[in-house]
C-alpha cells in the first residue's frame, strides 16, 4: 500500500518536532492541586444507575471486540427476572435485511448474592467500517443500540482510542466518563486498564455494585467496544466468604475473545484493530517462566506483523514504572520478566492503571541491570516503550498524591488528578496522545506528546542508510 499525499504532508508538518525523539517536556511534576474533597459514591437512586423500564428489560449492555481480526462484536447484557432471549437482532445502516445471532445465558452465585441472567452473544462476519444497529430483549421491553466496526487492519489506517482505568462509581467517575464522551477528539474504542466496579470494597464484596456499574457504563459501552483488562479489584478472592475462585464475577460478566488468539485464559489475549495490535496481560495471574501466560506471550509477539498493524500496544493493570509512593515497585517482577521483550519487539506504549493518578515516562529501559553489575538506574532507550499510568478514573479510594522525590529522570510528567486519555493514531509512524484532567465542569488537556512508531522509524532510517 503506497503512502499518500496526506501521510507525506503530515510527516513534513511534524518531522522537525520528532527527529530527535518524542517531543515532550521532561521531568514535570504538575503544580495543579485538586480541591481536597472525598471521592463520594453516587447514591443508588442516581439517574446513572436507573433500571430501564419494562418487565425483564435488558440492562448493563456492553460490547467488546468479538474476534481476533475486528469484524465481530461480542454483545453482553443482563435480564433481571428470567432468561428471556439470548438472540441479538442486527442490521447494517441503510439495509432492510435483518439478521439474528444466538448467544448463551448464565448465572452465578457469590456469597449471598445471585446474579441476574447474563447473556453473551457474538455477532460474526460483519463488514468492516460499517455502522450497525442491534436489538436485545423481547416483547415490549426490547432495547436498541448501535456500533461501528473498525476499518480493515492496515498500516496507515487512522484510529482513535480512549483510555480509562480504575473508574469506580463516584461523582468523579461520572465526571471522567462525561468528559470522555464530550471529548473533541472522539474515541472509537475504549482501552480499559482494569479495576471496574470496586464491588470488593463494599461489605461482603457486594455484587449489587457490579450491577450498578454495568448500568452506569452502558451509556458508552453499549455503543463502542471497551477492551477489558483485569485489575486487582476483579480478583474477588474471599475464602472467608466461601469464595475461593478468583475473578468469578468478572469472568462471568465480561467475556472477551481470548480463544481467537490461542490464549488459555480470558485474563490475557490479543486483538487487531485498525492499525493497532493490542496485547492484554494479567498482572494478577502467574507470569513467571513456563507459565501459560509467559508461553502465550512468547508466541504472540512472534505473530505480530508490523507491516499490517504497526502500532503495538500492551495493556496491563500494575505499572512497570511508577514514581508515586502508592504501589511503588509493585510492577518490578513483571518488569524483570518482560522488559527485555518490550524493548526487543519495539512495543510503542504500555498503558497501566492501579495508581490513582497520571504519569507518563520517557523512553527508558533497565534491561542492563542484573543485580551483580549495579547498573540499576533506567537509561534512555529509543527502542523502549513509553509507559503511561492512567489509573485516575475517579473511584472511591481517592487520588494517589504522594510522590517520590526528587522526580526520577524516567518520569516525563506526573499529576495527581482524575481524568482520561486519548490515543489518536494518524498513520504508521505518528500518533498523538493527550491526557485530559477532570477540572470541575470541563476537561483540560494537561499533558500531551507526539509518539513515533519506533519499528517504522528505525526501519525507514535503516533502509535510507543502506540505499
Amino acid at each position: 500500500m503506497g503512502i499518500g499525499w496526506n501521510y507525506a504532508g503530515f510527516v513534513l508538518l511534524v518531522v522537525f518536532l520528532l527527529d530527535a525523539g518524542d517531543f515532550c517536556d521532561g521531568g514535570v511534576t504538575s503544580s495543579f492541586v485538586r480541591t481536597k474533597n472525598i471521592s463520594a459514591d453516587m447514591p443508588l437512586d442516581s439517574d446513572v444507575f436507573q433500571v430501564p423500564p419494562g418487565y425483564n428489560a435488558p440492562q448493563q449492555v456492553h460490547i467488546t471486540q468479538g474476534d481476533y481480526e475486528g469484524n465481530a462484536v461480542l454483545v453482553s447484557w443482563t435480564t433481571p427476572d428470567e432468561p428471556g432471549s439470548s438472540t441479538v437482532l442486527y442490521w447494517a445502516e441503510n439495509s432492510k435485511t435483518k439478521s439474528h445471532a444466538k448467544g448463551i445465558v448464565l448465572t452465578y452465585k457469590y456469597f449471598n448474592y445471585t446474579s441476574g441472567y447474563i447473556h453473551h452473544c457474538t455477532i460474526k462476519n460483519l463488514t468492516f467500517d460499517t455502522k450497525y444497529y442491534y436489538e436485545v430483549g423481547i416483547g415490549n421491553s426490547t432495547r436498541q443500540f448501535w456500533f461501528v466496526t473498525p476499518p480493515r487492519a492496515g498500516p496507515d489506517v487512522p484510529y482513535t482510542f480512549g483510555l480509562i482505568g480504575d473508574l469506580g462509581q463516584t461523582y468523579h467517575s461520572n465526571r471522567t466518563l462525561t468528559h470522555y464522551e464530550l471529548s473533541p477528539i472522539k474515541g472509537q474504542t475504549v482501552l480499559y486498564v482494569g479495576d471496574l466496579s470496586y464491588a470488593d470494597d463494599y461489605p461482603f464484596h457486594d455484587n449489587v455494585r457490579w450491577d450498578t456499574w454495568g448500568r452506569f457504563t452502558e451509556r458508552s459501552a453499549a455503543y463502542q467496544p471497551w477492551i477489558w483488562t483485569a485489575g486487582n479489584h476483579e480478583i474477588d478472592f474471599a475464602p472467608d466468604l466461601g469464595e475461593s475462585k478468583p475473578f468469578k464475577p468478572y469472568t462471568n460478566r465480561y467475556h472477551v475473545p481470548f480463544l481467537a488468539s490461542a490464549s488459555t485464559s480470558p485474563l490475557w489475549y490479543s486483538i487487531k484493530r485498525a492499525s493497532a495490535y493490542i496485547i492484554v496481560m494479567s498482572s494478577y495471574s502467574a507470569y513467571d517462566k513456563y507459565t501459560p501466560q509467559y508461553k502465550w506471550l512468547a508466541n504472540e509477539l512472534l505473530k505480530v506483523n508490523r507491516t499490517e498493524t504497526p502500532w503495538l500496544i500492551v495493556l496491563i493493570h500494575c505499572p512497570i514504572y511508577n514514581s508515586y509512593i502508592h504501589h511503588y515497585m509493585e510492577g518490578e517482577t513483571m518488569r524483570v520478566m518482560y522488559e527485555a521483550w518490550f524493548v526487543e519487539y519495539k512495543i510503542d506504549v504500555v498503558f497501566a492503571g492501579h495508581v490513582h493518578a497520571y504519569e507518563r515516562s520517557e523512553r527508558i529501559s533497565n534491561i542492563a541491570y542484573d543485580i551483580v553489575n549495579g547498573n540499576c538506574t533506567p537509561i534512555p532507550n529509543e527502542s523502549a516503550p513509553v509507559y503511561i499510568t492512567i489509573g485516575d478514573g475517579g473511584n472511591q479510594e481517592g487520588l494517589a498524591t504522594g510522590m517520590t522525590e526528587p522526580q526520577p529522570s524516567y518520569s516525563a510528567y506526573r499529576e495527581a488528578s482524575f481524568g482520561h486519555g486519548i490515543l489518536d493514531i494518524k498513520n504508521r509512524t505518528h500518533a498523538y496522545f493527550g491526557w485530559n484532567r477532570n477540572q470541575d465542569a470541563y476537561a483540560v488537556e494537561a499533558d500531551s506528546v507526539w509518539l513515533q512508531n519506533r519499528y517504522w522509524t528505525s526501519s525507514e532510517k535503516s533502509s535510507i542508510a543502506s540505499s
